[in-house]
């Protein structure tokens, strides 16, 4: 894969992943109710909608800054954890919904591998 085919495959990916993060921060503040409901269907406790909403809002501005590395590992890190609980509590559930938290996590996924690669070469 060439530079340019990475970079492009690097922005892409890193582009959806913002957009499923920013709608579920829209979800979180503009539907907070059915929001509610659905996280108390799997299990989760109601009280970490906001705390859980910030810190990703926290992460998608260090993916995007790409000021302090550290500091971006451990936002890919916080999402990766995340989607994959996500994911699994739809799974338990089954309801048939995880096709989001999968989706994002193969977006974590490329993006990360991809921002790798390109500091690795710098």
């Amino acid at each position: 894969m060439s530079d340019k085919t990475r970079k492009i495959v690097y922005w892409i990916t890193t582009g959806l992943l913002t957009v499923i993060v920013l709608i579920y921060i829209g979800n979180s503040i503009f539907n907070y109710e059915m929001f509610s409901q659905r996280f108390a269907t799997l299990g989760y406790p109601i009280y970490i909608i906001y705390p859980l909403t910030i810190a990703k809002i926290l992460g998608l501005i260090a993916i995007w800054s790409n000021m302090v590395k550290t500091l971006k590992e451990w936002a890919y890190a916080g999402f990766f954890f995340d989607f994959i609980l996500a994911m699994m509590a739809e799974i338990r559930v089954d309801n048939g919904e995880y096709f989001s938290s999968l989706m994002a996590t193969a977006c974590l996924l490329i993006s990360y591998n991809l921002w790798k690669m390109s500091i690795q070469k710098t």
